[in-house]
């Protein structure tokens, strides 16, 4: 597909003008600019706090190993209350 040229923009806003009117445009756009302001947002917090959790994991000790445990015994089934 080929880059919009300025026709095809036109006739896109012709096309939403028409479907939504003079009167409703300013709050479509409104409601739209705030769906992108908060999804940049959100990306921005997810970023930060992934960000902080792995210097969070530097500062940690090593974790031990799972090993450490005795394993259960192979012919017994897992109790769940004990």
């Amino acid at each position: 597909m080929g880059n919009l040229g300025f026709t095809e923009i036109m006739v896109i806003l012709l096309v939403v003008l028409l479907l939504f009117g003079a009167k409703r445009l300013p709050e479509v756009g409104a409601s739209i600019g705030k769906g992108i302001r908060e999804f940049k947002r959100s990306i921005t917090d997810t970023q930060d706090a992934i960000m902080s959790n792995e210097e969070q994991r530097g500062n940690l000790p090593p974790r031990q190993a799972d090993a450490a445990q005795p394993a259960p015994p192979v012919g017994e089934p897992k109790r769940l209350s004990q």
